[in-house]
């Protein structure tokens, strides 16, 4: 089992989180009135009243129109709007890869109120992950390098100091594949819960390479060969990352709003392939 990991590497308080999320309330604002056709289903709704909606985002989604894509056709916050028949805003980050929880604010008086929850790491988030390995649990804190966007951040300071950067980690269940990935005649694979305590980019991505148990399907921080074999084999082409869960305070009641993100049908199905169990909720 991993221990707990420390470092000595030079770290910074949060700086222009609350700013790139402005920006990207911003950008979304001047895309509201774009017409997109929409050949895919409706979005889940998990949560829905007359400040905030909830959904449930698929794997390759991107929130909103941007430079990383400039083929994609979909887009959550259209999509969205389309379907409720109002403007929708986003209020965090959720990789176009990743699944699960994406919360939208339906007035920008809303959005600040929320954002500074964000910041200020006081929502809660789970994740679920599908690992290489078996590992245990433990609280890595490790700050990260800041990365940059080659378009976005052409003109931004590129000699930042590591971020702080802190993930909560507890294996779930664990699993060996009767298939061989390198020399091994065996593979194993752990079901882990992630809980972020800060918001950098790709920070669970990272952190989990860090500790040497990638996730599975990530073709930037992975194992191509442990993404291959699941391609072959279980037709997985997606990486198996999913915000099951979301809690913040509702910005005009003041009280504590849980969101539970239900797995897509996909990667449930892989875990049964795999024989990873998810443990039963209470609820």
């Amino acid at each position: 089992m991993p221990s707990e990991q420390q470092t000595t590497e030079p770290v910074q308080a949060p700086d222009n989180d609350l700013d790139n999320l402005e920006l990207m309330l911003a950008t979304v604002a001047e895309q509201q009135d774009i017409v997109v056709e929409s050949s895919s289903p409706e979005l889940e709704i998990l949560y829905q009243d007359e400040y905030l909606v909830a959904i449930n985002k698929p794997s390759g989604l991107l929130v909103h129109r941007s430079w990383l894509d400039t083929n994609a056709t979909e887009f959550a916050v259209q999509k969205l709007r389309d379907q409720i028949g109002q403007h929708v805003y986003p209020v965090h980050r959720l990789d176009r890869p990743t699944s699960g929880v994406l919360l939208f604010v339906l007035d920008k008086d809303s959005a600040r109120h929320l954002m500074q929850q964000f910041v200020e790491h006081t929502t809660e988030k789970h994740y679920l992950a599908v690992v290489r390995g078996h590992i245990g649990q433990g609280l890595l804190d490790y700050p990260l390098k800041y990365q940059y966007d080659k378009i976005a951040d052409k003109k931004a300071d590129m000699t930042k100091p590591a971020q702080d950067a802190v993930t909560e980690y507890r294996c779930i269940s664990q699993t060996e594949v009767p298939i061989a990935v390198g020399p091994y005649a065996t593979s194993r694979y752990s079901l882990v819960e992630l809980q972020p305590k800060t918001g950098r980019k790709h920070q669970l991505r990272r952190h989990m390479k860090h500790l040497r148990h990638p996730i599975v399907g990530d073709t930037s921080h992975g194992d191509g060969k442990h993404n291959t074999m699941f391609r072959d084999n279980f037709d997985i082409h997606r990486l198996l990352l999913h915000a099951a869960y979301l809690s913040f305070i509702h910005p005009h009641t003041d009280k504590k709003i849980e969101v539970h993100a239900p797995l897509t049908d996909e990667f449930a199905r892989v875990l049964t392939e795999i024989n990873l169990l998810i443990e039963k909720s209470d609820e």
